[in-house]
């Protein structure tokens, strides 16, 4: 038995959700990721310290530093092949998520042109809001306005634009800072091209200008395509406001037919959740002896209906095969991101249709449909139908749902947490300046089976709530927090006093879900609200962020982003940068003297929560305010 089997044995969440339907799969003979990991242990260690490099076809090569192999063929060293690496690594990372934000930008586009049948502007005070905020006209029909504001938003990725639209919102003093250090972002697809420019061989040779580079491409993904696919979002779909809701894999119906979205795109899982209600898909679904059509949500396409239907959320990243393995999926609806190649695998042992709506993502032996605005909603109906066909096919004996959901609390956009308080960010910084909030922290990113599923964002929220410091969570991290009922009110219980007082008078938990992974925008713009009502820049302020379970490239690309806004961020795993002593060094400390924050990397998810404990100590001291209960002071509130 390896070391996470033995550590997650200790988890009853775990063993009772998780571990039952891996030891199902096992006595079936069905492979699943901790299975594929332990037959790729031990991983290789020039890869993992980011030290090996086919960027071209002299190699590859594999850097041995103290060796006659301590330079590849072309010359370049453990530094430059690490920062090449790295900044191929967060170019790929903001790629993604700024692509998810073009798409949106779309999709917008088509709206306010009369071309997206079933789409919609659902919150057209924000429409209006966010228009004149970008210098966009922001009167006339609402159509009108977000073809406009589509169209401006669309310049942001270009290099010929008049700027990033939403760096209006980043401090005066940041501004600054980003222009000396020749990070500003000029484009949202210009930053990731050029560091494939830089890093191809003969171009940038210095491991810290790749550096930098790398932290102007992450700065165009959060305050650029992220911002403006959060933002459009909202627009379409609705302003997220609190919604009570359920999580786990008691998500999923044993006497429905079940349709997971997966993915990360609000575009398609909103037509699905039309579909589904469709009376005519309804009735052929009790036509072939199902009770109706049950929808739930898979990762940042579960967390965006979360937020804003109160769709339930059956599971992460790392509980994507296993729901098929309950044998009562009839289909997953899935765009892109985060999708595991392994799904048409299982998905085959079982009735289960895998179907994929983006032309961006191909999975051989899917059902695959290409998805557009003008299309989606006939598109929606035809997966419905094969879902509902799908449940004829269900073998009942091989159903098992280990598990009854458990409730939860959504839809914290910065509208509603700012709403909470009476509508300006005043009281919350009378709250942190009266102590009774000593700050706040971000727990976002994946899951990786290297780590204990859950562990540790459960234990990191439950460390830092009980010091009084308030916890947002996002992506993957929210299955985590409600499964443990941390996004429910009453888990105020066990916040310390400050905190509990500031949750029973508003009604909210002590944990925030304020969205899916491009939703840590909010994040950024919330800190950025409160740096300016301080008149601070955002380094000063006592807030921090963690991915303790992250593996993608998304997220490296976020907690730079966090990092480069002047926010310390901690990762549970090291990036593949520890090859080079420049790259780490710039990573934990140097990035610090440029940037005011740094990365702290920290596997135990207890010394991490005290790394940013104190982290927080020393901000609220930097601004003249009492440290307020920490440490053993907090452990003993």
């Amino acid at each position: 038995m390896s070391e996470f089997f033995k550590a997650a044995a200790e988890c009853s969440i775990w063993k009772d959700e998780a571990g039952h339907l891996i030891d199902k799969a096992r006595k079936e003979g069905i492979c699943l990721a901790w299975d594929r990991l332990e037959k790729q242990t031990p991983q290789c260690n020039v890869c993992d310290m980011g030290l090996s490099c086919a960027k071209c076809v002299m190699g590859p090569c594999r850097i041995i530093p103290g060796l006659d192999r301590d330079k590849g063929v072309c010359g370049a060293g453990a530094d430059l092949t690490v920062a090449r690496n790295f900044g191929r690594f967060v170019a790929g990372g903001s790629a993604a998520h700024s692509d998810h934000g073009r798409d949106l930008v779309e999709v917008l586009h088509e709206v306010g042109s009369g071309e997206a049948p079933g789409y919609s502007i659902r919150d057209e005070a924000k429409l209006r809001r966010i228009a004149a905020e970008v210098g966009v006209d922001a009167e006339g029909e609402a159509p009108a306005v977000a073809k406009r504001l589509a169209e401006r938003l669309g310049q942001d990725y270009s290099s010929f634009g008049p700027g990033l639209a939403f760096l209006s919102r980043v401090p005066k003093a940041r501004r600054e800072l980003w222009d000396r250090l020749e990070i500003t972002p000029r484009g949202i697809d210009r930053e990731p091209v050029e560091m494939l420019h830089r890093t191809h061989m003969g171009v940038d040779c210095d491991p810290v200008s790749l550096c930098l580079h790398a932290a102007r491409v992450s700065l165009a993904d959060g305050w650029g395509g992220s911002m403006s696919a959060t933002e459009i979002s909202d627009i379409i779909f609705g302003t997220p406001a609190p919604v009570k809701t359920r999580v786990n894999l008691g998500a999923i119906k044993k006497d429905m037919v079940n349709i997971l979205v997966h993915g990360h795109s609000p575009v398609v899982s909103e037509m699905i959740l039309l579909a589904a209600a469709d009376p005519a898909n309804v009735k052929a679904a009790k036509d072939k002896g199902a009770s109706g059509i049950n929808v739930a949500g898979l990762c940042c396409t579960g967390n965006e209906l979360l937020m804003r239907r109160g769709v339930p959320l059956a599971g992460n990243h790392m509980m994507t095969e296993l729901t098929i393995m309950t044998g009562a999926v009839e289909a997953i609806v899935a765009d892109y991101q985060c999708i595991m190649p392994s799904l048409t695998d299982v998905a085959a042992c079982f009735h289960t249709k895998f179907i994929t709506t983006s032309e961006k993502g191909h999975f051989p032996g899917a059902e695959r449909f290409h998805f557009t605005p003008k299309n989606a909603r006939e598109l929606a109906g035809k997966a419905v139908a094969i879902a509902v066909e799908a449940f004829g096919r269900r073998d009942q004996a091989r159903v098992d749902i280990p598990c009854e959901p458990v409730d939860m609390l959504s839809g914290f956009s910065n509208e509603a947490i700012l709403g909470a308080v009476g509508g300006t960010p005043g009281p919350l910084v009378d709250a942190i300046k009266a102590g009774s909030l000593r700050g706040a922290v971000g727990i976002v990113g994946c899951n990786n089976p290297k780590l204990q599923q859950d562990h540790h964002h459960v234990t990191m929220a439950k460390e830092l709530i009980k010091k009084d410091i308030l916890v947002l969570v996002t992506g993957c991290a929210t299955g985590a927090m409600g499964k443990a009922g941390l996004l429910m009110p009453e888990a105020a219980e066990l916040a310390g006093p400050g905190l509990k007082g500031l949750c029973l008078a508003l009604g909210i938990p002590p944990v925030l879900h304020v969205g899916s992974c491009v939703d840590n925008s909010r994040i950024i713009h919330l800190c950025a609200v409160l740096a300016d009502a301080v008149g601070v820049d955002i380094d000063m302020l006592p807030v921090a962020a963690s991915a303790p379970e992250w593996y993608s490239e998304k997220a490296a690309a976020i907690g730079l982003y966090a990092v480069a806004s002047g926010i310390t961020t901690h990762l549970g795993l090291p990036p593949m940068i520890l090859g080079s002593p420049t790259v780490t060094g710039l990573a934990v400390d140097g990035l610090k003297k440029a940037v005011g924050a740094a990365f702290i990397v920290e596997p135990d998810p207890f010394k991490a929560a005290a790394a940013l404990d104190a982290h927080i100590a020393s901000k609220r001291a930097g601004l003249g305010l009492p440290a307020g209960k920490e440490g053993s002071d907090a452990d003993a509130a």
